[in-house]
């Protein structure tokens, strides 16, 4: 039997297969990115702030030596691994062989050759050793633009929350210090659990404080798992902060505890924390350290409503960070946020005020 598939318009709505285009081409990478890309608006705030950071660039320059890869241009990939959540170096850099888009961005021509995944992960942990990733995100919330929106929520809230952040990197000194998350003398990822019921993991804790009006975290860092370590960094972030006048803080109700109530109040800060009010083995409901000074406002109830998007910011792809060691661990978390901010500014800065 024989299938015989007659084109009754003669091939003229069929077109070519044949593979077009010439030796040499003339169009630029600006030329394939349209005008109302959001990255372009992410790449003028990105540019702006690395602008103010060169004179941290020649720091690094002089005291490790030339780097091989330019640290704007580095930097400038690492956000879009975070944008994007390119799990790996490797995948990262054969995105970047293909992608025009990610050339454009980084500012890497068509012609240029992408950099080995090796020698781009030694140059990012040289680089994140600089503590650029806590300088870029102070560098981007102080564009006047960003500065502008920060000023007009002085008199909002600051929301602070936590999440895990999973070490890779596991002792090798017998299973008692492997359980307790050392090796040798130095400490590094401790064993912590978020509740009953879940298992326990080698984990460091994140911390972020985010402006309730519009979402944009401000400050960020990572510490040890302990179970008083969200409230400690809390209390310190808001003393790094600062702010002359009355602020609110919105916090979720592992937060509700007298003494950091308290601390707050001494601080100028009024606790809008979520009541924790579970009951006991013995059947008595907790007591909580939120009384009807603070409930009994509205504005609590806002607050209630708007903690919850800082969960936002602590994406899945944090929940099992591949760097080892605290410090490196930080840097990736906060440029995290920063990451997180530009995602947000495009569509602020276009709203009207």
């Amino acid at each position: 039997m024989i299938l015989w598939d007659q084109d009754l318009t003669g091939g003229a709505m069929r077109g070519s297969d044949d593979r077009t285009g010439s030796l040499f081409s003339f169009v630029g990478l600006e030329a394939r990115v349209r005008v109302d890309h959001p990255l372009r608006v992410i790449r003028d705030l990105a540019n702006a702030a690395l602008g103010d950071l060169s004179g941290e660039f020649g720091k690094l320059c002089t005291d490790f030596g030339r780097p091989s890869i330019v640290p704007k241009k580095l930097l400038r990939a690492m956000l879009l691994q975070a944008f994007y959540g390119v799990r790996s170096e490797r995948h990262l850099m054969e995105r970047m062989e293909f992608d025009l888009l990610f050339r454009w961005f980084v500012g890497l021509g068509v012609d240029y050759v992408v950099w080995h995944h090796s020698t781009f992960s030694k140059n990012r942990d040289r680089l994140l050793e600089g503590e650029i990733a806590a300088k870029f995100l102070n560098a981007l919330l102080a564009q006047p633009k960003v500065k502008r929106l920060l000023e007009r929520s002085l008199l909002g809230g600051w929301y602070a929350d936590r999440s895990l952040g999973l070490d890779q990197e596991l002792p090798e000194e017998g299973w008692q210090r492997q359980r307790r998350g050392w090796s040798g003398t130095q400490c590094r990822a401790r064993l912590y659990k978020k509740g009953d019921g879940q298992p326990a993991k080698l984990s460091y804790m994140g911390h972020a404080l985010m402006e309730n009006r519009n979402g944009l975290a401000v400050l960020g860092g990572v510490s040890q798992a302990t179970g008083t370590a969200e409230r400690e960094i809390a209390l310190a972030m808001i003393d790094r902060r600062g702010c002359a006048k009355r602020i609110t803080l919105g916090a979720d109700k592992a937060y509700d505890v007298t003494q950091f109530v308290h601390d707050l109040r001494d601080r100028s800060v009024t606790p809008h924390i979520a009541i924790d009010g579970h009951l006991s083995k013995t059947g008595k409901r907790r007591k909580t350290a939120i009384d009807a000074r603070t409930t009994c406002h509205s504005d609590y109830g806002i607050s209630q409503r708007c903690r919850k998007r800082i969960e936002e910011v602590f994406r899945p792809g944090l929940a099992k960070v591949k760097r080892r060691g605290r410090d490196r661990v930080d840097a990736v978390f906060v440029l995290a946020l920063a990451a997180y901010n530009l995602i947000r500014l495009p569509k602020l800065l276009a709203a009207p005020a």
